[in-house]
């Protein structure tokens, strides 16, 4: 059974709804620039997140660690040799309690040497501080990573963006000069480094200045060569805009993803660096401390007293992970095409 009604529609029955042209346009959830929109999604990654805590923590404490111990790292006390880890309040949980086996016996090391003090790291066979020197060695190293990174910032980045954007005859001369570079190892530039120079921070230093930036100087002009001839830059030449201003007001804000995430990958990179000639023995001398001449020292006597070489190595492999973790986020977060 169907019944059909016929209901007239009037025009009372509707409503004029005013609009307001000028509100029409507006976007109610505020704007995100690419720094904020790239941070929103870097938060997302726990791992990036997580690793960039550590580093603060870590930076934070080569910062104000060595100060943190009322012994100086480079003091030396020879009744105090290879003593162990020992830290209030937990050597009561039977860890780090100044404990060390003896021709198969366990030995409270501070009770035998009748010294009441704790050295949460131990000390070496020197009779100084591990805590301070583990630290300060961790300064050190951090040191030279960032001033590593500093370098491929200044160098690297200007060198790429004048022969990507210069191109032609000055992008050949310059870039013949980039492979005639890096067919140089840089093991064999500090090697002539220390012909000149005295074994450190200074040969260390001058060997990452002569071939550090390299890579990132190919990285930077590559980019520039795919974004010169974009409109925006078009535009601003159009316009009237020096090369200067091209350079360093339209493309180089363009490049800092790509910037700030090789400058991530090089830090690690750098601290692996200078732990490896340390540790050969080309790199820092004794009695300057860091973590790759800890870790040289504490291979030696590593069979007897392994905290002396696990807890710099601990130190260094924290750092590495940390760095690329938190590198591997960066290069999400400012991927554009990276969305969820």
């Amino acid at each position: 059974m169907s019944t059909s009604t016929n209901e007239t529609i009037s025009k009372d029955m509707f409503e004029l709804v005013e609009v307001n042209h000028e509100d029409a346009d507006v976007i109610e959830k505020p704007q995100l620039s690419f720094m904020q929109d790239a941070w929103l999604r870097l938060r997302k990654n726990k791992a990036a997140i997580a690793s960039l805590i550590i580093l603060i923590l870590l930076i934070i404490m080569a910062a104000i660690g060595p100060s943190l111990s009322k012994y100086d790292p480079y003091t030396q006390d020879s009744s105090r040799i290879n003593l162990p880890p020992r830290i209030p309040g937990i050597e009561k949980l039977g860890i780090f309690d100044g404990t060390q086996e003896i021709a198969g016996k366990k030995v409270n090391v501070y009770e035998q040497k009748h010294i009441k003090d704790y050295y949460w790291f131990g000390t070496d066979s020197l009779g100084r501080d591990l805590f301070s020197r583990v630290w300060q060695g961790t300064r050190v190293s951090l040191y030279i990573a960032f001033l590593a990174a500093l370098i491929d910032m200044v160098i690297g980045v200007t060198y790429g963006l004048i022969s990507g954007y210069k191109g032609g005859q000055v992008d050949n001369v310059m870039q013949r000069i980039v492979e005639i570079l890096y067919g140089v190892p840089n093991l064999i530039v500090v090697i002539l480094m220390l012909l000149i120079f005295a074994p450190g921070i200074l040969s260390i230093t001058v060997a990452m200045v002569t071939t550090g930036w390299l890579g990132m100087s190919r990285v930077v002009r590559g980019q520039v060569l795919k974004l010169k001839n974009m409109e925006y830059v078009l535009a601003a030449k159009t316009l009237g805009a020096s090369n200067t201003r091209i350079l360093f007001k339209h493309l180089l804000p363009n490049l800092a993803g790509v910037i700030i995430i090789n400058t991530m990958f090089t830090i690690p990179t750098a601290i692996f660096f200078e732990a490896f000639l340390s540790f050969i023995g080309i790199g820092l001398q004794a009695p300057k401390a860091s973590l790759g001449t800890l870790i040289q020292d504490g291979y030696q006597t590593f069979q007897f007293l392994p905290f002396q070489l696990w807890i710099p190595a601990a130190v260094i492999c924290i750092l590495l992970i940390a760095f690329n973790l938190l590198g591997d986020g960066l290069r999400d977060a400012f991927d554009p095409k990276m969305r969820d």
